[in-house]
């Protein structure tokens, strides 16, 4: 086992761990800390796989916009210190979930996987720069203005008067 393999699987046991616990926990805060820590682990887990401009976009996309912005509504919310009450579709959730687990364990088993690895000729982080950049900046804008249209909003509205 290289050190590589042994890299892939601590960062996949974290991000397991660590989506449990966001499951799992009562408390908000802490549940949000774990699913940062959970989006962390799995662009390790893209590195490596040597998917460089992937782990790159989860953390600027994930970890830093959307787990943020999770934080922020969380932060809020009021009452958030309650929790998240147990509610009687529990027992189904937990059931559709284990079948969603067999069936992904199943289907991990029966794939007949490649036994070596290529790695790309060339980075592929450049071209999907280029297009990105040139063929589709202005939807990135948009977007932007508003995501922070909305977390303007929601500040104005969670404002106690």
């Amino acid at each position: 086992m290289t050190a590589l393999d042994f890299a892939f699987w601590v960062l996949a046991g974290i991000s397991v761990a660590a989506a449990l616990g966001v499951v799992l926990l009562r408390d908000l805060l802490r549940a949000a800390a774990l699913l940062i820590l959970a989006l962390m682990a799995i662009a390790g887990l893209y590195v490596t796989l040597h998917a460089d401009f992937l782990a790159a976009v989860q953390i600027l996309l994930y970890v830093g916009a959307i787990a943020i912005l999770i934080v922020f509504a969380i932060m809020l919310t009021r009452d958030v210190a309650q929790g998240n009450p147990f509610n009687r579709l529990h027992p189904i959730a937990l059931a559709l979930s284990g079948l969603l687990l067999v069936a992904l364990v199943w289907a991990t088993l029966a794939t007949k996987w490649q036994t070596s690895f290529l790695d790309p000729l060339e980075p592929t982080t450049a071209t999907i720069a280029d297009q990105l950049f040139d063929t589709y900046v202005l939807p990135f804008e948009i977007a932007s203005l508003m995501l922070l249209a909305a977390l303007i909003g929601a500040i104005v509205i969670a404002r106690e008067k």
